[in-house]
């Protein structure tokens, strides 16, 4: 049996990672902005099904990766270059009608972007080492935090996407919709600087 005092230790811990800003969720809110949230889907998809896959590989692996930090310095970097990457494809997008098609982004990017996802990693070897035996012990209940992250997780990447349609209704015109691109490709790019940062200077929790 799950005791409730550690259910809730690690709900306050996932609810707050996913929610908050992050790289899925910053991309997920400007690419909605762009294209809609129906032509977001396969991106938000192929975040679940990295995000997903990324947590098991570490939930099976997690001593390993304790024990060779380099790995996350190496992906800390790769990662936030891929995201200023993807931060000047958005900044440098015409109006939507321009671009809806061109630089529409999808299901194989969401699944990329976990790979290189510095924070994701760090997010997924926190949570298995401190709470990973609260399902008990075994991979079985590794997968079981892995699956309560989906279930928050896929939520908030969809609600970010949702806020970026709603952007992208208000700024309606082709020169809004030229500046809405600039400040969400401006905010991706934040977070870039943001996850190559040293641990010392990070205020917060970057989410999903």
């Amino acid at each position: 049996m799950v005791s409730t005092v550690a259910l809730i230790a690690v709900l306050s811990f996932i609810i707050p990672m996913c929610f908050t800003p992050g790289p899925n969720n910053i991309l997920c809110a400007a690419h909605g902005s762009q294209h809609g949230f129906r032509s977001s889907m396969p991106l938000i998809f192929g975040m679940a099904i990295g995000w997903s896959l990324l947590g098991l590989l570490i939930g099976a692996a997690t001593v390993i990766i304790e024990e060779n930090r380099s790995i996350f310095d190496a992906l800390t970097y790769v990662g936030a270059a891929y995201i200023g990457y993807l931060a000047y494809h958005i900044a440098t997008a015409g109006p939507m009608e321009e671009e809806e098609v061109k630089n529409r982004l999808g299901f194989m990017t969401g699944m990329v972007l976990q790979v290189v996802n510095g924070k994701a990693w760090v997010h997924f070897l926190v949570l298995m080492t401190s709470f990973g035996a609260v399902f008990g012990y075994g991979f079985a209940g590794k997968v079981a935090l892995v699956t309560i992250n989906l279930a928050f997780g896929l939520p908030a990447v969809m609600t970010w996407t949702g806020s970026g349609t709603i952007l992208q209704r208000l700024f309606s015109s082709p020169e809004a919709s030229v500046r809405l691109n600039r400040i969400c490709g401006l905010a991706l790019l934040g977070v870039a600087i943001w996850v190559i940062l040293p641990d010392s200077l990070h205020l917060g929790t970057v989410g999903v």
